[in-house]
């Protein structure tokens, strides 16, 4: 037998919104806008590390790993560092709609 596809669970999927979806959760997009850090603590307690650890682009590439998210360490490099606070939400936004889901 021929396995020729991997099952949807391991299949690469995509962040369940998108970079610049900011006002689809108008308490992260304000939190992110005026207390970063707060935020980047909040990912980072949410995915058991150290506050320190919850921002940029190593958070992202751990996460996005965690649940097989396309993409590169090139990509989570460039996103982190052109646009902190919008990768930040996009992040948190995420992991809220995985406790949601029941995935997290």
């Amino acid at each position: 037998m021929e396995v020729t596809s991997q099952p949807k669970a391991f299949a690469p999927s995509e962040f369940q919104t998108g970079l610049f979806e900011c006002c689809d959760d108008c308490g992260i997009c304000i939190c992110g806008y005026f207390c970063l850090s707060c935020l980047g603590c909040s990912i980072a307690k949410d995915m058991g590390e150290c506050c320190l650890c919850g921002l940029g682009m190593p958070m992202r590439s751990v996460y996005r790993t965690k649940y097989n998210i396309k993409g590169s360490m090139c990509k989570d490099c460039m996103i982190s560092n052109c646009c902190l606070p919008c990768a930040t939400c996009q992040l948190k936004r995420d992991i809220n709609m995985r406790k949601q889901q029941g995935i997290f």
